[in-house]
Order: structure tokens, then C-alpha cells, then sequence
């Protein structure tokens, strides 16, 4: 789940745009160096996130607050010619590649160093449990730790990027493991 708050002229028309037709809409990262042509058309990653606006506060000021379901992974195949303010793009569903082998020693990390994390934070212990929660696969998991726990946009687009889900499973322990290293100076 991805709180946003649509302050932008051209995303709010794109709120109205989506709301009015599927609810969807796709979150991409810009490339650095974005800045320069940031009121155009900056460069964007080509691996984004593709989601459903699953709830929608209109503000008195014409903002929004909306909150978008993340349900895919896409690739940006090209922008398509539009005579919106924001960018229409067509995009290809990317599917995860499933593990060959039993992975739950490392889901066992990543809920270890999620238990580790809140205890050094004092958060309550069940904080992340619908995240953890069995019986899903092991690609959800990595990705609703990643999307509530680790602060780094890089890493972040990164394991986007990776649909093999035994890396990125793999990933998200070691980057748990580096942030509970962090927060609590190497005393685990």
C-alpha cells in the first residue's frame, strides 16, 4: 500500500483520468539528474510499480490523498503521444520467476531481522505481522518489507527490478541484516 498525496496540476488531472476509468495508475522513479527538466519530461526507470487507487480523498484545495494497491510490476515499453499533462506510457506485466528450491530459511531470516529491528525501535512486535504472515508467497513478502521497512529508494528500485525472487528474498535479509546493524551499532 502506497499513501500519496497528489498536490501536482497534471497528477491531479491523472487522479480524475484514472478514477474515471480503471483506478490504476503506474509509479515510476526518476533517473538522477531529473531536476533539470523536471516540469517536462525527465527520464524515468523503466521497471515501475503498477497499482489500483483503492481509496480517494478529494481536499477542498483540489488535492488528493489517495491510496494506491500495489499489483504489479511493469515495464515501460514507450510513452505514447497524449494530450493530457501527464505522461501516458504503454507497459508490459513483468511476472516473478518462483523458486526452484524451498526458501524458508531465508524467510525465517527476514522475519528474524524484522523481529530485531522493532525490538531495537521499540515497536510493537506485531507491527509487521500481516507483512510476514505465512502462507504467502515468499515475493510478496520481500516486497511489503521492502515498500514498510528499508529507507533506501535505490535498493528499493533494485529489488523492483529483480524478478527472481530467491535474490530478492536474499536481498532484503541482508539489507535487513545491514539495518538492524545500523540502528542498533553491530549489537545485532
Amino acid at each position: 500500500m502506497l499513501p500519496l498525496h497528489v498536490f501536482e496540476a497534471r497528477y491531479r488531472a491523472m487522479v480524475v483520468d484514472a478514477l474515471a476509468r480503471d483506478r490504476r495508475l503506474v509509479v515510476v522513479k526518476l533517473r538522477p539528474g531529473y531536476e533539470a527538466t523536471y516540469a517536462g519530461k525527465p527520464a524515468v526507470y523503466t521497471v515501475a510499480g503498477a497499482g489500483e487507487i483503492v481509496s480517494c480523498e478529494r481536499l477542498p484545495t483540489g488535492r488528493y490523498n489517495i491510496m494506491l494497491k500495489g499489483l504489479w510490476r511493469v515495464r515501460i515499453e514507450q510513452e505514447l503521444p497524449a494530450d493530457v499533462l501527464y505522461r501516458l506510457v504503454a507497459a508490459r506485466r513483468l511476472e516473478d520467476v518462483a523458486a526452484a528450491s524451498d526458501v524458508s530459511a531465508i524467510l525465517e531470516r527476514i522475519r528474524s531481522a524484522c523481529g530485531r529491528l522493532l525490538r531495537a525501535l521499540g515497536r510493537p512486535p506485531d507491527l509487521l505481522d500481516d507483512a510476514l504472515a505465512e502462507g504467502q508467497p515468499a515475493g510478496v513478502i520481500a516486497d511489503r518489507i521492502a515498500a514498510a521497512v528499508l529507507p533506501d529508494p535505490a535498493l528499493r528500485q533494485e529489488l523492483l527490478e529483480t524478478l527472481e525472487v530467491p535474490r530478492r528474498i536474499e536481498r532484503v535479509a541482508g539489507a535487513l541484516d545491514d539495518l538492524v546493524n545500523e540502528v542498533t551499532g553491530g549489537r545485532g
